[in-house]
């Protein structure tokens, strides 16, 4: 069994590379995320888990993040990734929604806002608190935008 995370933060970066791979490795590396191996999750918030924005990752540990990309070669391209954690201080949990297309930073925020609002009511939750993120990236050669909720221990 895996540990539950007690700690997490909300980040985002954008970036050029010289391929779609390296546009995304700058990308985590300007969100604080690239030194470190992510392990995908899905959508929640551990219970009473602590918001910490300025915590820092150990270098090649595993992290639990659920995490939103774009990536595009496509010359002149807008492209935009959000993240928003959603917090309801009745419950025992959270709720992380991302999002990302071809759009502006503002437009994904916007619908992550609207996706929070959704989970919270369908679940019957009352959204007291959003933490957001977000990033847009306009494409000279090869760009990526991503936003995301790494977790720790």
């Amino acid at each position: 069994m895996l540990p539950t995370p007690k700690k997490y933060f909300v980040t985002a970066g954008a970036a050029e590379g010289r391929t779609n791979m390296n546009a995304f490795d700058n990308a985590l590396l300007i969100a604080r995320i690239g030194n470190v191996n992510l392990l995908r999750v899905s959508s929640i918030l551990p219970p009473e888990a602590c918001y910490d924005p300025a915590l820092v990752l150990p270098p090649g540990s595993l992290v639990p993040t659920a995490y939103g990309c774009i990536q595009s070669s496509e010359p002149g391209e807008l492209i935009a990734a959000a993240v928003g954690v959603g917090i309801d201080r009745t419950s025992s949990f959270g709720v992380i929604m991302e999002c990302s297309g071809r759009c502006s930073r503002e437009e994904v925020l916007s619908r992550i806002e609207s996706m929070l609002k959704e989970a919270f009511a369908v679940r019957g939750m009352e959204l007291n608190e959003m933490k957001t993120a977000g990033a847009e990236h306009q494409v000279v050669n090869h760009g990526c935008a991503l936003a995301a909720v790494p977790m720790w221990y």
